[in-house]
């Protein structure tokens, strides 16, 4: 006679990750967790991805997060792999990205001996993630899965993390099922609210809509263009979140964040009603509370968002809504108001166009020149990644986003991440187009992931801009100490020859004429490819400013 069925911890939790729907996650092995890689070897439905540095592995959770809207999934071992895995969990709680980190912990008799790696991982994480927890009991495993699984995906979406000691992924327990898949509650919008927010909205002068942010998807960027189309409202977008709206839209009026255009930041401020949609209204965005503030005088606030504790968190709605984004865009499409159309919609898209056209600047490679030759060449729903840097703004400014998801980038403003985002996006879309963009200080912060791009045979243009030094810092040096350089100068390697050491192929470009032909050559080859673009500090920012400028005017 047979007993009762058994399997260990590790086998147990892949089964679990199995039924949350996890086809993919990203490693780098750790000895704490070999009961899971044991599991793992026999799960061909989950890819396990190994990267060559926990940040990279965290940075390429956070981005497929973003993409698919389930968590992306991370795997690190203990002390020194959960420190570096943690800039991930701070990127995707700020970047409101669903992810689980799953951390191998000491044994449980090890505990509270400071033994080898040893940490209070929950402990840790507690102010970092949405949830940290850890798993004692085998049996329980399901249950802390399910629940991981939820909480990521519920109200906010972001990051949970779940320590699991090595001697309980090796424990064997009787036969235990996993539990069902975790599924993001969908709230309806209230018709009471939605009544009362076309009211104010039709009382308006002056609304302007600022969207963007958690829970957005493609179903709320759809019914929302056709909303705010319909009744002429600009829409803006919060920092780093271009791709929630169409930008081909008759309504469109561009991002905010850093360097906005002033046209834009005008009408934010002139405005008599803020439509404020899935966005924090977070200190980027609002050019540190300042151009939106939290009282807003003078301005009324509709602010719906799925997540009912990020309402009146910082700022005092007039009408708070909370509701799922998708659902809320929907209703606003269908609600059968008699808002009068604002002709502000098409005056304001007129003025973005008009900022996010480039003109010659007089450098020798002139970014804004290359940016409008990459949006002639490039398919229309290329992805772009990048992480964070003087460099991005360019893109920032110029770039026209016509597709969802189309935008990787941290509002966290955290550095490398790139690279590892645009790994996720070509290993998630191998058939769209993939471009990763860092300057010289962020691509080597990351750098080293080009060695799981070309192992997993990734399908992606990395385009590196280098300028010689830390740019934004630089910016923000001149402004305050001008003339007096100071830690901001970076003497770096040959990134093309860098690149062909990881078997890419590259090339260096040194001049806006050269930039085109060095684009299409990139284009017509398939793998990894690079183009290093040398530039010069002194054209520091894409919002005109120079360094002689800046040097000059914080002089004065």
């Amino acid at each position: 006679m047979t007993g009762p069925e058994t399997k260990t911890g590790g086998r147990l939790l892949v089964e679990c990750l199995l039924t949350q729907g996890c086809e993919r996650l990203f490693t780098v092995p750790g000895e704490s967790f070999l009961g899971v890689l044991d599991a793992l070897y026999d799960t061909p439905e989950i890819q396990t991805v190994v990267c060559r540095h926990e940040g990279g592995a965290a940075y390429m959770a956070c981005a497929d997060g973003s993409l698919t809207g389930r968590p992306g999934v991370c795997l690190v071992t203990r002390g020194t792999g959960a420190t570096n895995a943690s800039i991930g969990i701070h990127t995707a709680m700020q970047d409101s990205q669903p992810m689980v980190l799953l951390v191998g912990d000491i044994d449980r008799t090890m505990r509270d001996r400071e033994g080898f790696q040893e940490l209070d991982l929950p402990a840790m994480f507690a102010p970092l993630a949405k949830w940290s927890a850890r798993i004692d009991d085998p049996c329980r495993i399901p249950e802390y899965v399910s629940r991981a699984w939820s909480t990521a995906i519920s109200g906010r979406p972001g990051p949970v993390v779940l320590a699991l000691p090595g001697d309980m992924l090796n424990e064997k327990v009787a036969s235990v099922a996993p539990g069902p898949e975790s599924v993001r509650p969908a709230q309806a919008v209230c018709p009471d609210a939605m009544e009362a927010m076309s009211r104010l909205v039709g009382d308006a002068c002056a609304p302007i809509a600022i969207i963007g942010g958690a829970d957005w998807n493609e179903k709320a960027r759809h019914f929302l263009a056709q909303f705010a189309e319909r009744i002429g409202i600009p829409v803006a977008a919060a920092f780093r979140r271009q791709d929630a709206f169409p930008n081909s839209s008759p309504v469109w009026a561009g991002n905010l964040g850093y360097g906005p255009n002033p046209k834009l930041a005008r009408r934010i401020r002139e405005a008599d009603l803020l439509l404020v949609l899935g966005a924090r209204l977070d200190e980027a965005t609002t050019d540190g509370y300042s151009l939106v503030t939290p009282d807003h005088p003078d301005q009324l606030l509709i602010h719906v968002h799925p997540d009912p504790e990020e309402l009146g968190k910082v700022y005092r709605p007039d009408l708070a809504i909370c509701a799922d984004m998708a659902e809320f865009a929907e209703a606003a499409c269908l609600w059968d108001s008699d808002i009068v159309p604002f002709d502000a919609g098409k005056q304001a898209h007129r003025e973005w166009l008009e900022w996010s056209t480039p003109t010659k600047n007089g450098a020798k490679l002139d970014l804004g020149m290359c940016i409008s030759a990459m949006q002639a060449a490039l398919p229309a729903d290329a992805i772009l990644c990048n992480g964070s840097g003087n460099f991005a703004m360019w893109w920032h400014r110029y770039w026209h986003f016509d597709h969802f998801p189309a935008q990787l980038t941290p509002a966290c403003g955290a550095m490398g991440y790139g690279v590892p985002a645009a790994v996720a996006a070509a290993m998630r879309f191998p058939d769209r187009c993939v471009v990763a963009l860092a300057g010289d200080g962020d691509f080597l912060m990351n750098g080293q992931e080009l060695a799981t791009a070309a192992q997993y045979g990734c399908d992606m243009l990395v385009i590196v801009v280098d300028n010689g030094g830390y740019g934004t810092i630089r910016m923000h040096q001149e402004r305050s100490f001008p003339g007096r350089v100071s830690a901001t100068e970076l003497k770096s390697p040959d990134f093309a020859a860098l690149a062909r050491g990881f078997g890419a192929w590259a090339t260096r470009v040194e001049t806006t004429e050269d930039f085109a032909p060095a684009l299409a050559e990139a284009q017509e080859r398939k793998g990894l490819r690079l183009l290093h673009l040398v530039t010069e500090m002194e054209y520091i920012s894409a919002s005109g400013h120079t360094v002689s400028s800046l040097r000059a005017q914080g002089s004065g």
